[in-house]
């Protein structure tokens, strides 16, 4: 099936979404590192470079039409008056991706955001908007909440989501399941990897990192350099032996001594990779750009596995 992608990043969305069967015909992105990502994980995928308030499907007709409209949209924040006009940019591009819906006309549409924006009180003027737009278009919609770690994420990760679909589909739609099977805990995701520079403490510190990750925090892109999230989630990282405040451009090798008791000193810092690993990307997906800003484009991604969950799920019931 079809696909356009919408601030498509790093591509965690696209290729979930790619391995549930949907193949993007067009990919907006608007900075210029999460591009070159794109385009040197997949040659063949048609990237554009450009900002999605910008953006013009008239421009683009491959875009008309197609099975699939998605995005992994930056993150409304919590300060976010709701309703319309209230001038924040991550609610303008909400409404900007449903606007698109006028245009290309999906078969479905796909919107990956925060938790908050399909539970609480305070996002229910943006999902009023957002609803009333698309049943004038004649889309049926469902908003819900799911968590990575249900779909083998070693994350507790809890996403948002609207699924809008044309005409009678949204009768067969049914959200994706959790999988079943336990998602791995950071010790046996990490483990072998922290292994691999000669660390004699590596399996010390797998066994005790003993649960999921709390949720990686990308951070902006506007200030400060790579750390795993805010003071709170700093602390549950130290909990599990990991130093929250930065990002390693190597893993330990043999003189690193690993002693929480140390404060940050004794606690092990993650690399790019290991946190692309956190996020179910596989392996061989390569991130473009200097160390902050390859740990930015991990840390805001869409974890692959829960876009294949989606995938899955909407192609379900398009068929």
């Amino acid at each position: 099936m079809s696909a356009v992608a919408l601030c498509a990043g790093a591509g965690g969305l696209a290729l979930g979404l790619e391995e549930a069967g949907f193949d993007p015909v067009l990919l907006v992105e608007n900075r210029a590192v999460s591009c070159e990502t794109l385009r040197q994980n997949r040659p063949e995928w048609n990237v554009l470079e450009a900002d999605l308030l910008d953006f013009d499907p008239a421009e683009h007709p491959v875009a008309y039409d197609v099975d699939l409209l998605y995005g992994g949209l930056p993150r409304v924040p919590a300060s976010a008056v709701a309703g319309r006009g209230n001038g924040d940019e991550e609610v303008r591009l909400l409404e900007a991706a449903v606007l698109l819906v006028h245009a290309v006309r999906p078969r479905a549409l796909l919107i990956e955001n925060v938790p908050e924006l399909a539970t609480k009180e305070t996002y229910a003027g943006i999902r009023s908007y957002m609803g009333q737009e698309l049943s004038h278009l004649g889309y049926e919609q469902q908003w819900f909440t799911l968590n990575a770690r249900d779909f083998g994420v070693p994350q507790d990760r809890k996403e948002g989501v609207l699924v809008a679909l044309a005409g009678d589909a949204m009768g067969r739609y049914v959200p994706p399941a959790p999988a079943g099977a336990r998602a791995p805990t950071v010790g046996e995701a990490l483990g072998e990897s922290m292994a691999g520079g000669g660390w004699p403490q590596a399996s010390a510190w797998a066994a005790q990192a003993d649960s999921v990750a709390p949720t990686l925090v990308g951070g902006s892109w506007k200030r400060g350099g790579a750390d795993l999230g805010p003071t709170g989630s700093k602390r549950a990282w130290a909990r599990l032996g990991v130093d929250g405040g930065t990002v390693a451009n190597e893993v330990p090798g043999p003189d690193f001594r690993w002693d929480p008791d140390q404060g940050r000193a004794g606690l092990v810092p993650l690399t790019v990779e290991q946190a692309a690993t956190l996020q179910g990307f596989p392996e061989q997906w390569v991130f473009a750009g200097r160390k902050t800003a390859r740990y930015r484009q991990v840390g805001n991604a869409t974890p692959p596995p829960v876009g294949r969950a989606l995938g899955r799920s909407i192609r379900s019931a398009l068929d």
